[in-house]
């Protein structure tokens, strides 16, 4: 596997560990607010379904043709980050496959080394390759993956890739009380000098 290849094959695994973070949710839980500055895991797939059409699109002169009023300078704030009543989540969900399908066509046709530039970037940072892109929408969706996973495990307990996650410790839900009341303990002892 090439570099290009291996990049693109995490991007996708998390896209799609993304999208998974909403599976067998409710509309309300999968849009409302879990934090104080509204974080939610609807907005967060739209959040990365659009920045991902920018970078691969209008970043390599590949405009998708597809309208986001949301990132308009008149929107409400956020926009890209919440749903308005309007917005459904199979609207939602279609965006981050078009999104996707949109990005991959552009990382199949373009080399590693092809230059873009990204307008909303300072000057002296603005000239990109797509290796640049490609490791920084991998970043990207793995940080809101990250926000996705805590959220996840604040509406239901669910943590990592599900169940049979081999990379999440496998307890019972007595286990995981006596796991977070021995943290908590920890945490509330005072520090000794």
């Amino acid at each position: 596997m090439d570099d290009k290849e291996v990049l693109h094959r995490y991007l996708r695994l998390r896209r799609a560990d993304l999208l998974a973070k909403v599976d067998g949710l409710g509309d309300y839980d999968a849009r409302r607010p879990l934090t104080q500055t509204g974080t939610n895991l609807l907005g967060l797939i739209k959040h990365v379904a659009s920045v991902q059409l920018d970078y691969f699109g209008e970043v390599f002169g590949r405009p998708s043709g597809r309208d986001l009023p949301w990132m308009s300078d008149d929107a409400a704030p956020e926009a890209d980050m919440w749903l308005p009543e309007e917005e459904t989540r199979e609207q939602i969900m279609e965006l981050h496959h078009f999104s996707a399908a949109h990005a991959d066509a552009t990382i199949e046709a373009l080399p590693l080394d092809a230059v873009g530039e990204v307008p909303w970037w300072s000057a002296e940072r603005r000239r990109v390759t797509l290796q640049q892109i490609l490791v920084h929408m991998c970043v990207e969706t793995a940080q809101h993956l990250g926000h996705a996973d805590i959220l996840r495990e604040q509406l239901d307990g669910a943590t990592g890739r599900g169940p049979d996650d081999p990379n999440m410790p496998h307890r019972t839900p007595e286990e995981w009380a006596e796991h977070w009341e021995r943290i908590e303990t920890a945490a509330r002892r005072p520090v000794q000098d």
